[in-house]
């Protein structure tokens, strides 16, 4: 008898030909492995790799330098923001020019100064505070920062004379999507000279188109006013052409990471932003920015007028995600715009017509505006939703508020829990339904929070410059440092709300810090890019990482000061894993002791912490810190119904003990790391885990 011939193109089900492809496709994924270590051990390290405990002279002279990139360019536009950053900070040529603005309060950096002050005292020497007085926790994180600019001062993405500042929160948005896009659309429309947006991804949604319509009518109202708003676009969509050299002693000199896109591109369909003919009194400049390989733009943030920046948590594509944008004005915009400049990473060519009109020298635009109190909160008006198809642009902010938190009011025969259900629902899961009790909507979902009147506080921004070698050497950067140190000094309490949290220096300070008594809670997201988290170096799953730290603490006692719930939407019992994409979180936020906190685009996992391009700012007011952890709290369901259990670190439904429906657990299984390469594809395309 003629044996059979077993052919490996056969798929018939053969148990030996799936061995044999089982084989192959083992020697491929093995391979491409040994690809991913051969270019983590070949790859520079970066210079943060070392930390710094002293603010160094070099650093505190910096602080007190006249010139900034901004007044730089300021002088000659032509410059490239990034060399600039370099001749001023990096190198030792400084070049004489006037101030931007004059801080009263600032001495001048002498070296008898500096040897005379104490830590924190140099802390304090190095920011324009104005009339606020910086609490003793804010300058203990703010003096930990400033320390990581010792090696590499390009790694703040703004210039030291401008990290330490102060202005106030209006406006505080926590919410679904498309509520974060409403604001930013009012503030576009509103603008008169400029707008510069920055986002991780750009993707042709409803959410973008709640941008894009907004552009329209600015350059509507620009034309009636005759004259032309700039505007300003950068986001990461990873492209061949994209390089970078993290050896290069000057990284200023490599450009190839920030490329310009041209029209046909920007209007495809998958971006689709409006074409110059459509908007005439619109300049409009669109960059593609990516440091390879790993480097991501992950910053999300607008400047507009150079009086308001919105700092979110959110990239403009449609998703599930509860997000949250603050709303900041004063001259702490001042640092905001630095950092836009050194973002765009190019000569401005046309220049943005503000950068001689600092915030600093002008009023604070909130502090200006009189309400016009016509529709007060306690007046059940029903003002009808700004959506694509029916804009409706306010005046204020204020009026902003009164629409979108009367959206969520019932209509005809609807529940509470079911009008907080369609709000929640957006395009990509119309048909989720809640499950929450009536009394969970007391108190009520409340989107946009308007703060009380407050005096400027103390800010700073912590920022992180992306780092594209695929190692874990950026450690001790501004972002990371301000993390570090917020945990080390916390006394009383964190309150941490991240996607994911596994970057691999927080786990230790973390149990170090509930083992001397500080409560500790994290609201994390159940799933949320496990794909891209069970690759290597990226150190596991929300849950992994939750059980792990649970078997790390010796007493019941100790476990229960670390509290880690999984999130549960408004009108939720249960956390939804992210696979399913029906109610998500993506808030990066850090509140320590109430009193002072860290809110931006910083994930705590090892993407965020060792390579992503991150904008954040470090905050000093208890009044905004109660603010926050109130509508935090108000607009989730997350600690009444997500507590992760002490044992394992997953959540258990309270009647069959299961693990929620989709969730890997605590063991991935064998080849986990492969399953990650899923996640790794969405994470260059800046689809996942962002």
């Amino acid at each position: 008898m003629v044996p059979e011939i077993y052919h490996p193109w056969n798929t018939m089900g053969d148990h030996i030909v799936r061995f044999n492809l089982t084989k192959v496709l083992g020697v491929i994924l093995t391979a491409l492995l040994a690809v991913l270590i051969s270019l983590f051990v070949r790859q520079p390290l970066s210079p943060n790799r070392f930390r710094c405990t002293m603010v160094p002279w070099k650093v505190y002279r910096f602080c007190h330098e006249p010139q900034t990139v901004t007044s730089e360019l300021a002088q000659n536009s032509a410059q490239c923001p990034m060399k600039t950053f370099h001749t001023l900070y990096s190198g030792h040529n400084h070049i004489p020019h006037s101030r931007e603005y004059t801080p009263e309060e600032s001495e001048s950096a002498t070296a008898s100064d500096f040897e005379e002050k104490d830590a924190i005292e140099k802390a304090r020497a190095c920011g324009y505070w104005g009339s606020a007085e910086p609490s003793q926790l804010f300058l203990q994180i703010y003096h930990d920062a400033l320390c990581s600019l010792d090696r590499k001062p390009e790694s703040a993405v703004v210039s030291p004379p401008l990290m330490g500042s102060h202005g106030v929160v209006p406006l505080t948005i926590v919410g679904s999507l498309p509520d974060l896009c409403r604001h930013l659309a009012n503030c576009i429309v509103r603008a008169e000279h400029e707008v510069f947006l920055a986002t991780n991804f750009w993707i042709h949604s409803d959410a973008s188109t709640l941008v894009t319509n907004a552009i329209r009518e600015l350059s509507r109202r620009a034309g009636e006013r005759g004259r032309k708003v700039m505007m300003k676009v950068i986001y990461d969509r990873g492209d061949p052409r994209q390089q970078h050299d993290e050896g290069k002693a000057d990284p200023s000199q490599v450009m190839d990471d920030h490329l310009n896109v041209h029209e046909d591109q920007y209007t495809s369909e998958k971006v689709n932003l409006p074409a110059a003919h459509e908007i005439p009194n619109v300049d409009l400049q669109v960059i593609n920015y990516h440091r390879p390989i790993f480097g991501t733009f992950h910053a999300k943030f607008t400047v507009v007028d150079r009086r308001i920046a919105l700092l979110q948590s959110s990239n403009i594509q449609d998703n599930d995600n509860l997000e949250m944008l603050t709303h900041i004005e004063g001259p702490i915009v001042d640092s905001f715009y630095d950092a836009a400049l050194l973002s765009w990473g190019k000569p401005l060519d046309p220049p943005l017509s503000l950068m001689n009109s600092p915030a600093a020298s002008n009023p604070i635009p909130c502090k200006e505006y009189q309400p016009k109190d016509t529709c007060p909160d306690n007046v059940p008006e029903q003002l009808a939703e700004h959506s694509i198809v029916s804009p409706h642009y306010d005046t204020d902010f204020e009026q902003e508020a009164r629409r979108v938190n009367h959206s969520i009011q019932p209509r005809g025969e609807e529940t509470r829990t079911q009008a907080v259900t369609r709000h929640l629902n957006t395009t990509i899961q119309t048909e989720t339904t809640g499950d929450a009790p009536e009394s969970d909507q007391e108190p009520p979902m409340t989107p946009y929070v308007v703060s009380p009147a407050h005096e400027p506080c103390a800010m700073a921004l912590v920022n992180r410059e992306p780092y594209g070698a695929p190692n874990h050497s950026s450690v001790h950067t501004p972002q990371n440092s301000a993390f570090l140190s917020a945990i080390q000094h916390a006394q009383h309490s964190i309150l941490i709300q991240t996607p994911n949290m596994n970057a691999e220096p927080l786990l230790d300070p973390l149990l170090e810090t509930v083992r001397r008594g500080v409560v500790v809670s994290c609201y994390l997201c159940l799933g949320y890019n496990d794909a891209g988290e069970l690759l290597p170096f990226q150190n596991g799953t929300n849950e992994m990482i939750a059980n792990r730290l649970y078997n790390s603490l010796a007493s019941e006692e100790e476990k229960s000061r670390l509290r880690i719930y999984y999130y549960v939407g408004k009108d939720q019992t249960e956390p939804i894993h992210n696979k399913f994409k029906r109610r998500s979180c993506h808030i990066k936020l850090m509140i320590i002791d109430a009193a002072v906190a860290i809110q931006g685009n910083g994930n705590l996992d090892t993407q965020s912490f060792f390579h992503s391009q991150e904008i954040n700012v470090l905050l000093d007011s208890p009044l905004i810190c109660r603010t926050w952890i109130d509508v935090i709290n108000r607009n989730q369901n997350t600690v009444k119904y997500g507590g992760a259990c002490t044992k394992d670190g997953c959540w258990h439904h309270p009647e069959t003990d299961e693990i929620p429906h989709g969730s890997i657990g605590i063991d991935p299984g064998r080849f986990s790391w492969a399953k990650g390469i899923v996640g790794a594809v969405q994470r260059v395309r800046g689809a996942g885990g962002f």
